[in-house]
C-alpha cells in the first residue's frame, strides 16, 4: 500500500533498527520502546491486520515471533514477554498494517498493562459457542 508506513519499512523505503528480515517479513525495534527491547514483527506485503491475512503469512509470521521472543528476553534482560496483535481501531490498532508486537516483561511496573475483566456467568456460554461455530 503506497502510503503504508510499516510497507515503506519492512520494504526499506524507510529505514529501522532492523532485528530480523527475510523475503516474507521484517522486524524492527519500535519507535515507542513501550519496554525495553520492544520489537514489531510485519509482512512486507500489506494486509491490514490478522482479520484479512492469510494462513500462509500468519505461520511464517509466528515462528519469526517464536524465534525472536526468546532471543530479546534474553539479551535485554527480562523475565518474560507479551505478543499481541491488534485488530482494528476498537483493538487499540493504530497503524493499519498487520504487525505483532514482542514486549518485553521485567516486572508489574515495568510500563505495560494488560486488564481483563471478569464478567463470569455474564454470558450464556452455550449459546456463544453456537454463533461461533456457526458464524
Amino acid at each position: 500500500m503506497e502510503d503504508c508506513v510499516f510497507c515503506k519499512i519492512a520494504n526499506h523505503v524507510f529505514e529501522s533498527s532492523y532485528v530480523y528480515e527475510d523475503e516474507i517479513c521484517a522486524a524492527f525495534l519500535d519507535l515507542s520502546q513501550t519496554t525495553y527491547g520492544h520489537t514489531l514483527v510485519v509482512p512486507k506485503k500489506h494486509m491490514t491486520n490478522i482479520l484479512d491475512a492469510d494462513e500462509e503469512t500468519l505461520s511464517h509470521l509466528i515462528k519469526v515471533v517464536a524465534r525472536l521472543a526468546p532471543k530479546i528476553v534474553k539479551a535485554v534482560g527480562a523475565q518474560g514477554c507479551n505478543v499481541l496483535t491488534n485488530a482494528n481501531e476498537a483493538a487499540g490498532q493504530s497503524v493499519m498494517h498487520l504487525h505483532f508486537h514482542i514486549i518485553p516483561r521485567f516486572n508489574e511496573e515495568d510500563g505495560f498493562q494488560m486488564q481483563f475483566a471478569n464478567h463470569e456467568g455474564m454470558y450464556d456460554l452455550t449459546e456463544l459457542v453456537e454463533k461461533i461455530k456457526n458464524a
